[in-house]
């Protein structure tokens, strides 16, 4: 008998999930992609947009045809584990085993008159394509001012992003000769940069931000802006001014995954091994998986994470087939750059699921990290575009 896997979202995981999936099987398993475009984004290139180094198409992943693939057109509604299905505007689709990778979606409007200040041209955000680029021409007009970059809610895609995003902001005013007229200061509800690496990471990227000269604000919980006073206002009843806000929205499972009712807070928590969920034949890898650390943090959403995991599933659903097949098991290792401009990049590199600590260390700036990240990119974009 013929199996077939469906596999949910065409991200990275989903994408090295189906790939993978497609070399363990035999050809008379179908393996399905589904997504709603086949048009996305490579994440880790969006602040090199916002600084000017990439263009929007440069950084564009659109896979034409992935051979033993059938890949559909469809967003995907929701899903039903008891009847092992999948709604899809387009249909039902069926299937024998099932890995979700419909990523984390973008939440402005939890946080009240965040998405006016936005439309307003006093806010913006380098989660999308779009964003990142409408951020890159604004900041060709800042000349005065404080520039604030705000954490807006937890969790959120890549810890370091917001901290990068700073760094490179101000790497930019320098370059156009206006940094010491612009102050540049993060908040975020953490007690450090990073905290589920550890102290010594956190503390280490703090002292990175005073070097250039940007500010650093823990336990600042938003609560709403103030638009008329461009003002943000916190929980704790405090306050603080901004000119321009960058924001990290809040992030939220998607419908579909919510659906699946595996999770109080919509994620879907899974074995932090195998990425195997509650029902059986189903896994969630990517943004959209609650990975719980052995000193009970989640692991970050990041794409190298959900690279690693998409190589897990697959093994665990071949396995599940009753195929011969690598043992499914995640080492939680994983790594992430921190740009600083200059043509340097930190580099974040460690061990996160051996207790009882994530093992991390944050290497200092070089021009080898940045040539690091660059092929990262490069590497992945020639994969998915081929």
């Amino acid at each position: 008998m013929a199996n077939t896997v469906v596999v949910l979202g065409a991200g990275v995981g989903g994408l090295t999930a189906a790939t993978r999936l497609r070399e363990l099987l035999p050809e008379r398993d179908r393996v399905v992609l589904v997504d709603r475009s086949f048009d996305g984004v490579l994440g880790l290139s969006l602040l090199w947009v916002m600084r000017g180094w990439r263009d929007a198409e440069e950084v564009r992943v659109k896979p034409r045809e992935l051979p033993g693939i059938d890949m559909r057109l469809g967003h995907v509604e929701s899903i039903d584990l008891k009847a092992r299905a999948v709604l899809t505007d387009r249909g039902v689709l069926t299937y024998d085993a099932l890995v979700i990778a419909l990523g984390a979606q973008l939440a402005p409007s939890r946080i009240p008159n965040l998405t006016t200040a936005a439309d307003a041209g006093v806010a913006g955000e380098f989660y999308t394509l779009s964003g990142a680029a409408h951020l890159r021409n604004r900041f060709l007009d800042v000349d005065t001012g404080r520039v604030a970059v705000l954490v807006a809610g937890v969790p959120f895609k890549c810890p370091a992003a917001p901290f990068e995003g700073a760094l490179l902001i101000a790497d930019l005013l320098r370059e156009r000769g206006v940094r010491d007229a612009v102050t540049i200061d993060t908040f975020t509800p953490d007690p450090l940069p990073m905290a589920v690496a550890g102290p010594d990471v956190g503390k280490a990227l703090v002292a990175m931000m005073e070097e250039h000269g940007i500010g650093f604000h823990p336990g600042r919980t938003i609560d709403r802006i103030d638009l008329a006073g461009r003002r943000m206002l916190f929980s704790d009843e405090t306050d603080e001014p901004f000119d321009f806000l960058v924001a990290v929205p809040p992030h939220r499972p998607a419908a579909a995954v919510v659906s699946t009712g595996l999770g109080p807070n919509g994620w879907i928590p899974v074995d932090a091994r195998t990425l195997a969920t509650a029902v059986p034949a189903v896994w969630a890898i990517g943004d959209n998986a609650a990975v719980t650390l052995p000193n009970g943090k989640p692991l970050p959403k990041a794409a190298v994470f959900a690279e690693a995991e998409a190589e897990v599933a697959a093994a665990g659903v071949a396995r599940h087939f009753g195929y011969d097949g690598p043992e499914p098991w995640f080492s939680g290792a994983g790594s992430c750059y921190v740009e600083v401009g200059g043509g340097r990049a930190a580099k974040g590199a460690g061990m996160f699921l051996d207790p009882p600590a994530p093992a991390v260390v944050l290497h200092e700036p070089s021009p080898e990290f940045h040539e690091e990240k660059r092929q990262q990119e490069r590497d992945w974009l020639a994969r998915w575009n081929a």
